[in-house]
């Protein structure tokens, strides 16, 4: 007989009890019986079976850093599935932690408005030699330096190996060990607070990788309704899914309250599929608003989707799922065609600079026409969401990492382009996001790698990773992403950043970002785009004391621009291709020729016009 304890009011996972003592719950309705199986002594303690298919067990005596597993009626032991800490990997014991012991220092802390930041995505296990969190802490200063507000870090849930993305993690609540556990990265969080800068991680809720996952062992977490790129999918909406929904809820605040994070970027929603009447984003969001109230600072949440569907931004007043903001791939696949001439793949929908100036005005471009890429038409109107709402990059993990070769802008461009792929994204009016490296022009690939230790699971990977690359006709010969060296050549070298042209990069991003800053060009009350050619473009901001305008040049030759808007006193604040940032030009005009406005290959001009009283008035 179940007993009458509300399994509403425990905590999934493990619990620290104010008499010192260990609550253990976990659902498991496959299963009439579950029993606590202490590694360290051997015990073996009968779980009380509670409503829902959950069983809990509350045991003293029991000391932070203690392992064990669930012992199933088959007898099979099995780690938990919200172990916080997998210190001998997904397959070994789970372990007891803490995490409201860990002494914070970050009490003034009370979070930074989305609207105002700039982001800068980063792999732990690439980013420093050392690959852990702890590493990342020294370079904090740096990045604050250069003007970043937030990093955002690529997933850390438990994943086979040592080698991984991290979207093949099996364990959502256990940080990687390798990086350094729960409590590596709690010091990272910390030491970023410290610093001023917000802290975003990204989760995924989509699917969890193939190796290590023991969740079906327990219930119905997945699903075969439906079907992603990547595993099983998850299961949102079907029988057994209000368990499961509470699962990764309760994964999403857990990150909140106990890692002190700031945002969460939810991976690839379109990968979610929930037909219920209350989709399981919009559960989460008002979670978050709730959480948020109770704690008093902001906590975002940030959705990666190429449905370009405003439902995801929209309010519930409008049918929507309130979400603060969505990453826009139309933004990067029109700069990166522009740049590149690419044209295979989801590159074909892209290439001319409408693509370019509609995204700009509105967020993204395909919003009901038609796709040649998919065949259909694609996406609605995002009309009425404000610029903020939209994250943009002109690198990421996504579009570095899924090329056959990881090769990034750098190897693809000149010096010139870089600059104006830099303008283009920290003048645009969304939220521009850095690729760890880009801002001194990293020449290492960031390629695809797993540590993955079933080799029938390994053999498959490398055979999707080379099937996947059809479409593009990429040539490249498709690294093993098994192989160490896979992982070596993608790690970043910092010391690129003291000499040129990685330095002269650097100040560049530095001072688009403190002109982006200077401006408030999030703040504008208005912003404007138009096309000048077939590759050139205008855009403007409209602010309460000054007006500013970029002029873009995204052609391989010179060009002379008729740029009538600019009348009355502006000021040149930069020219990209000006010799001070080791371009091909002495220096910019002090104030624009309107009918004599030329530009180098691949440059931009950005101009401000101060107001007068009479015109602030």
């Amino acid at each position: 007989m179940p007993s009458q304890v509300s399994v509403n009011d425990i905590r999934v996972g493990t619990t620290r009890l104010p008499d010192g003592s260990w609550q253990f719950l976990v659902w498991a309705p496959n299963h009439r019986s579950v029993s606590l199986h202490l590694s360290d002594t051997n015990d073996v303690v009968p779980m009380e079976s509670l409503a829902r298919g959950y069983h809990r067990a509350i045991v003293r005596d029991l000391r932070s850093g203690a392992r064990y597993f669930y012992r199933l009626d088959h007898g099979r032991d099995v780690p938990d599935p919200a172990s916080r800490f997998q210190p001998e990997g997904v397959h070994g014991p789970s372990q007891l932690v803490d995490t409201d012991g860990f002494r914070w220092t970050d009490q003034s802390w009370k979070g930074r408005a989305l609207q105002s930041s700039v982001f800068y995505e980063l792999h732990v296990g690439v980013y420093t030699p050392e690959g852990t969190f702890d590493a990342v802490i020294p370079y904090l200063s740096e990045l604050v330096e250069l003007g970043i507000t937030t990093i955002e870090i690529m997933p850390v849930a438990q994943f086979p190996g040592s080698r991984n993305w991290g979207y093949d993690g099996t364990y959502p609540f256990a940080p990687q060990n390798s990086y350094g556990g729960p409590e590596g990265l709690q010091r990272l969080i910390d030491a970023a607070h410290c610093h001023g800068l917000a802290v975003a991680l990204d989760v995924v809720y989509n699917h969890l990788g193939p190796e290590g996952n023991y969740l079906n062992t327990y219930g119905p977490y997945f699903t075969d309704r439906y079907r992603t790129l990547w595993g099983q999918a998850v299961n949102f909406d079907g029988p057994g899914s209000d368990e499961v929904r509470r699962f990764f809820r309760e994964n999403a605040m857990y990150w909140f309250e106990e890692f002190h994070l700031d945002a969460l970027r939810l991976d690839a929603v379109h990968g979610m599929f929930d037909f219920s009447a209350h989709h399981f984003l919009a559960e989460v969001k008002v979670a978050a608003s709730e959480l948020s109230q109770k704690i008093g600072r902001p906590f975002h949440l940030i959705a990666e989707s190429d449905l370009n569907d405003s439902r995801l931004l929209d309010d519930s007043s409008r049918g929507g799922y309130g979400l603060d903001a969505q990453w826009s791939d139309d933004f990067h696949h029109s700069v990166h065609t522009l740049l590149t001439k690419e044209n295979r793949g989801y590159y074909q929908d892209f290439g001319d600079i409408s693509a370019l100036v509609s995204t700009l005005e509105d967020g993204w471009y395909y919003h009901g026409q038609y796709s040649a890429f998919r065949q259909r038409r694609h996406g609605n109107s995002p009309h009425g969401i404000t610029p903020s709402r939209f994250v943009v990059s002109n690198q990421n993990h996504d579009q570095v990492g899924n090329r056959a070769g990881g090769d990034r802008l750098t190897g693809l461009v000149a010096f010139e382009a870089l600059k104006l792929a830099a303008g283009i994204t920290l003048l645009s009016p969304f939220i521009p996001l850095v690729f760890m490296g880009e801002e001194y022009g990293e020449p290492a690939p960031f390629q695809y790698f797993t540590s993955h230790g079933d080799p029938a699971l390994a053999e498959a990977v490398r055979r999707g990773r080379r099937q996947e690359f059809a479409s593009f006709a990429w040539q490249d010969s498709v690294p093993d992403p098994q192989d160490e060296k896979t992982f070596h050549r993608s790690r970043l070298n910092h010391s690129l950043k003291s000499k040129d042209p990685g330095r002269t990069l650097f100040r560049f991003y530095q001072q688009l970002i403190r002109m982006r800053s200077k401006f408030s060009l999030s703040a504008a009350t208005a912003h404007a785009a138009h096309e000048l050619g077939e590759r050139q473009l205008f855009l403007s901001y409209e602010n309460s004391s000054s007006n500013i305008a970029a002029v873009f040049n995204f052609a391989e030759f010179p060009v002379t621009l008729d740029i009538p808007a600019l009348t009355g006193n502006w000021t040149t604040s930069m020219y990209s291709a000006s010799r001070c940032w080791s371009g091909p030009e002495p220096g910019p005009p002090t104030s624009p020729a309107v009918h004599e406005l030329r530009l180098s290959p691949f440059s931009f001009f950005v101009f401000q016009k101060e107001l007068s009283t009479r015109e602030v008035q």
